[in-house]
């Protein structure tokens, strides 16, 4: 953040006006990434500082292409369709996973476990106190956290196309069950005055 750089006289910054999280800018594509790297080693050539140059190039976190990932159809009607949903996206996750060799995966939850935490939410929705339904003291945020995430790596073996900043959020909550699940069972606590840090978490500010 440029404001913050000036205020503390940092010796070199490179002011990159890209979205929060997204410090190397565009997903998925090295290219631009190393650029950014480049322009930022680059500053070590400045004679003193302080300096703040700008990253010619910017990003906006607003008008992208959504994201497109092809969902697997129901497998167990029997099950919610949010925990049949988790369970059919199991392999694109572990074939992430294989290939990544790395997951953010494990606040609270592993992604084997992914199903079983949706099913309690299924159980907020339908009426079930929050803390009745399994979730530890203050676990509810990493739970949802880990789902998320699993989601949302996941989503990068099925996207088609590149990935612009916030798509795999917006189609977890737009476009999953799992994130519509999630959505509602936020909304029945908010509705039923629980606690505002128990629910407020679960989803960004401004959704609904």
């Amino acid at each position: 953040m440029r404001e913050v750089a000036e205020r503390m006289n940092v010796p070199r910054t490179l002011y990159t006006d890209f979205p929060v999280g997204l410090s190397l800018g565009k997903p998925r594509d090295k290219k631009f990434q190393y650029e950014v790297l480049q322009a930022a080693f680059d500053l070590l050539e400045e004679p003193e500082g302080p300096v703040i140059r700008k990253f010619p190039v910017s990003i906006s976190s607003t008008g992208s292409e959504p994201l497109v990932c092809s969902l697997p159809p129901r497998m167990n009607t029997e099950l919610h369709p949010a925990v049949d949903e988790a369970q059919g996206l199991k392999a694109a996750y572990d074939r992430a996973y294989q290939k990544n060799k790395r997951t953010s995966v494990g606040m609270k939850i592993s992604a084997e476990q992914v199903p079983e935490a949706l099913q309690r939410f299924v159980r907020i929705v339908e009426g079930e106190h929050w803390d009745e339904v399994g979730f530890p003291d203050k676990s509810m945020y990493g739970t949802v956290h880990d789902i998320r995430t699993y989601y949302e790596e996941l989503a990068c073996e099925l996207a088609e196309g590149p990935i612009a900043p916030w798509a795999t959020e917006e189609w977890f909550y737009d476009g999953t069950e799992a994130g519509q699940i999630i959505l509602k069972a936020r909304r029945v606590m908010r509705e039923n005055n629980v606690d505002q840090s128990i629910w407020f978490g679960l989803a960004p500010a401004g959704r609904e």
